[in-house]
């Protein structure tokens, strides 16, 4: 038996390195103990529970070095590698919340090493520190009751749990688990994790696991063996097979995370008794206190005649996974006083840089009223200025609009460098003030967007953690949270500061962490000066212009979709034999399965028959129900989305719609946009084009679309060379009667509608990566025959399959493919072990360019036509831009000029090996544009 009493003295030699996993003896302690609380009602179950832990602990292991680990706030790796990791955790008891400063304030008076790192869990922290000892032949002690640290375990890691009195070492792992340390990562993928929402195989517990991994070895062999399982399980198994390297690397602890801290940085310095005493009252542990106040003036704290002491180590925040240190001193100044706000105009007006924020009363920049500006030139020194806060007891604040006034040329100034974090929210803000906001040379958000599109999130927050190993102030902790958030207005002055301040600050320790590693890559650079900087400008003028949109029009849409909803709702109520919940899944699988008895054609990862879309799609092919329930659906969507909601979106004050379009969500550069997502109204339904013609154009004026014509077809002409292909846009044919001619073997002028269309689905297919399987579903025809197409496809273009063959290639040597312009799209999953990871990434590797260069090129077409319309003068807006299409808003006289001159700047974005071709039409609405 491996489990054992704890030791009551260290072994012989160099005393363990003990490691505390502070977060799991937190919880345990909160839910294991009583309710305990001091006389005024202050919870202290938990308190009591930890600390006694580590007296006992530092009693058990006297002479080693003690350190105490808990998690950070904030997000994770983890949490950018999958992001619903622990979504379904409930938010931590309000009392456990109280209990955690006490915890930590008492742990640093009894001199023991605090450990937060910022970036990572404790789990990683400990895991590196024990790596670290290991390297060193010297034994670590974890003291944890999480089973997850059991893939920690050698021949120099063991793990205590006092509240059991158990020891475990590399038996009792095999003995508790059925499998060895180095196994515990799979096991657990495999079994998934409810508590941290890590998907694992559907109905596998911890025997299937064991059994699994002792008969096939390890995941790895599981996954590639998974025909050999039988039965339910195999089938789930299977199906599971996508995630479980991700299910693995959330299980996995990291071992080398960069710390600024060793196990050497962990040894004894005395503490702080006074400090304890104190808490030790106020909480009323009446004995704990008792035997302070019995020792001498320079005891800490004894246990059993032994005393604890060690060195206060807080480290929080510290660096994160690649990231570097924050560790600045802040001076963050309050500027309310006219001899303050000349210090600042002094100081900005004389750095070469000035990182810049705004603080305002909403995230709607068309709502938006500022509140205050935030200003940083040197690491660590940062203004706030308050221009707006109301509050009881507001502190002075200089007038607004003349202090205003005297920023004004400085924030207009060309010559005024500035950097900031999404810049285009601040611009937006500044122009409902009568401010244009100049001079904007850097933008962190881009910075980090340039660099890997892939890595994450490129927020603030989470920039800061990623990059500096920094843990920001977040907005819920300054304003509340939920119904009890107030606006920022009305927080103190001095919190305020804190918090824009800091936004300041990062702004510029970003740009100094970013910028470097970007100006390496001189493509990367012209990415980001010539594409990315300038489009913050244009898509702000888009957003502030808006799209008049007709209300009314929208709501008798409504009520007609509603009428129709109903009669589709009655044909499925008669195609079920009896009503149900449409919008339950749930329901709606017992109908289709279990009552109607349809074949089941996929799953959930649950192992549940599928009743998403996909799987909709591929029965109501055959069944009427299916059919009806995607009709439903689709205009249930496309009512509550557009037709109800668009019209509450309309700007009380302009009458129009302002959407919010985002450079820094895609992989592929394209732009998303979002209140409201004008990219996914439908364009072939009638309901969609309904939708469309409510986009209107005011009396006087028109509506004017311009639309590359087949732009990614071109963009694989001009990489692939074929010369098929360029033979075909260079004579101006259609091309897909041309690829329809060439598969099926007729004359162009022979080519019926149904080749054509077949011919349309292989061109746009085969770029996006599709394979026989795929096309056999979308034309209807066997996988032989798809197969037979696909052949004679790239029969007759070879180019095209060399092109597919070298980016495959290439993306595999460099892990990342490149647009036309220097786009860098990374694919770190091309090298997969999976085959379905590794075939994914290759389609995304084929396509990547194309999407890529087809966004860069409507990109620079879209800073042409806005410099042009702000060049001219002439009586046009830009307006929207929705995939390859950008709308204007036209004055009648001047249509035709702004047609040609529109079409031409945007066949100019791009210079090709085929023309770029550009469609353009007007009309009174964007419907009748088309």
């Amino acid at each position: 038996m491996s489990d054992v009493p704890v030791p009551t003295a260290p072994v012989a030699g160099l005393p363990p390195v003990v490691l505390v996993d502070g977060s799991s003896y937190l919880f345990r302690a909160f839910h294991a103990l009583p309710d305990l609380r001091a006389s005024d009602g202050f919870p202290t179950g938990a308190i009591r529970g930890v600390i006694g832990m580590l007296r006992k602990l530092a009693k058990d292991y006297r002479g080693s070095p003690l350190a105490v680990i808990f998690d950070a706030r904030g997000k994770t790796f983890r949490d950018d590698l999958f992001p619903a990791y622990k979504a379904h955790r409930p938010p931590m008891p309000d009392d456990l919340a109280l209990q955690i400063e006490p915890i930590h304030e008492i742990i640093r008076a009894m001199g023991l090493p605090l450990l937060v790192v910022s970036g990572v869990e404790a789990d990683d922290v400990i895991g590196t520190l024990a790596a670290q000892a290991t390297r060193e032949q010297r034994d670590t002690v974890v003291s944890t009751g999480d089973k997850d640290m059991a893939q920690l375990v050698s021949d120099h890691v063991t793990l205590v749990n006092t509240m059991t009195e158990t020891r475990t070492d590399r038996a009792g792992v095999i003995e508790r688990f059925g499998v060895p340390p180095e196994r515990i990562v799979d096991y657990l993928a495999l079994m998934g994790d409810a508590v941290d929402n890590i998907p694992g195989v559907p109905k596998v517990g911890p025997k299937t696991a064991a059994r699994w991994l002792t008969d096939f070895g390890d995941l790895d062999s599981i996954m590639a063996r998974a025909s050999e399982v039988g039965g339910k399980v195999g089938e789930n198994l299977r199906a599971t097979l996508e995630q479980l390297p991700l299910s693995r690397e959330l299980a996995r602890i990291r071992c080398d995370v960069p710390l600024e801290f060793g196990i050497h940085d962990l040894d004894a310095r005395p503490g702080d008794p006074e400090s304890l005493r104190q808490w030790f009252r106020k909480l009323e542990f009446r004995s704990w206190s008792d035997t302070l106040e019995a020792a001498d003036a320079g005891a800490l704290l004894t246990t059993g005649g032994s005393k604890v002491a060690g060195a206060t180590t807080t480290i929080e925040p510290a660096p994160s996974i690649g990231g570097a240190a924050a560790s600045v001193a802040r001076d963050y100044r309050i500027v309310d006083t006219e001899e303050a706000l000349a210090e600042l105009l002094a100081a900005i007006g004389q750095a070469a840089l000035t990182a810049f924020d705004t603080e305002t009363t909403s995230l709607r920049y068309m709502d938006a009223t500022l509140v205050g500006m935030s200003f940083c030139v040197e690491t660590g020194v940062a203004w706030y200025l308050p221009l707006a806060h109301r509050y009881m007891g507001v502190g002075p604040q200089l007038p607004f609009d003349d202090t205003l006034a005297r920023l004004q040329p400085w924030l207009e100034s060309e010559q005024r460098r500035k950097v900031g974090q999404n810049l285009k929210y601040d611009q937006s803000v500044l122009r409902g003030h009568g401010i244009e906001l100049r001079g904007v040379e850097h933008d962190t958000m881009l910075q980090s967007y340039v660099l890997d599109s892939t890595r994450g999130r490129h927020n603030l927050d989470d920039l800061a953690q990623r990059e500096l190993g920094l843990r920001t102030i977040l907005f819920e902790e300054v304003a509340g949270k939920g119904a009890n958030q107030i606006g920022f207005e009305s927080v103190p002055i001095e919190r305020a500061a804190e918090y824009a301040g800091e936004d300041a600050d990062v702004a510029l320790q970003l740009h100094q962490a970013l910028w470097p590693r970007l100006s390496r890559d001189n493509r990367l650079v012209n990415v980001y000066r010539d594409i990315e900087m300038p489009l913050v400008g244009v898509l702000s003028r888009i957003e502030r212009n808006g799209a008049l949109v007709d209300g009314q029009q929208l709501r008798a849409l409504s009520h007609e979709l509603g009428l129709r909803l109903e009669q589709l709702r009655a044909a499925v109520y008669d195609a079920a034999g009896e009503p149900f919940n449409l919008d339950s899944p749930k329901q709606l699988q017992v109908i289709l399965y279990d009552k109607m008895k349809l074949p089941i054609l996929s799953k959930t990862p649950k192992g549940q028959p599928s009743t998403a879309e996909s799987a909709l799609e591929s029965l109501a092919e055959d069944y009427a129900l299916p059919r009806l329930i995607l009709e439903y659906r689709s205009l249930a969507k496309l009512r509550s989305t557009y037709a109800d909601r668009l019209p509450e979106q309309i700007n009380a004050r302009t009458g129009r719609v302002h959407t919010s379009y985002h450079q820094a969500v895609t992989a592929t550069g394209r732009l998303s946009s979002s209140d409201p997502n004008l990219q996914n109204i439908p364009i072939r339904t009638v309901e969609g084009r309904r939708i469309r013609q409510a986009f209107v154009a005011p009396a006087g004026r028109r509506i004017l679309a311009a639309d590359y014509s087949q732009i990614e077809l071109r963009i694989m002409a001009h990489l692939s060379g074929d010369r098929g292909l360029l033979d075909a846009f260079a004579a101006g044919q259609d091309i897909h009667r041309r690829t329809a001619a060439e598969v099926f073997g007729v004359a162009l002028d022979a080519v019926s509608d149904e080749q054509r269309r077949s011919a349309k689905a292989i061109n746009f297919g085969l770029i996006y990566g599709m394979s026989a399987f795929g096309l056999a579903k979308q034309l209807g025809v066997s996988r032989t025959l798809a197969q037979d197409y696909i052949d004679r496809y790239f029969g007759r273009y070879p180019g095209v399959r060399d092109y597919m063959d070298r980016t495959r290639a290439l993306a595999r040597d460099q892990g990342y493919v490149e647009t036309l312009f220097g786009r860098r799209l990374h694919v770190p999953e091309i090298s997969a072990g999976n085959q379905q990871r590794r075939q994914a990434a290759e389609r995304t590797a084929i396509n990547a360019p194309m999407q890529g260069t087809a966004a860069d090129i409507i990109k620079r077409a879209m800073i042409s036509v806005d410099a042009w319309l702000r060049q001219t003068g002439i009586d046009a807006l830009l307006i929207m831009q929705v995939h390859d299409e950008l709308v204007f808003e036209v004055s009648e006289p001047v249509v035709d000029e702004v047609e040609r001159s529109v079409a031409n700047l945007m066949a100019e974005a791009a210079r090709l090996d085929v023309p770029l071709i550009v469609d353009t039409g007007v009309g009174a609405n964007w419907d009748e544009a088309h």
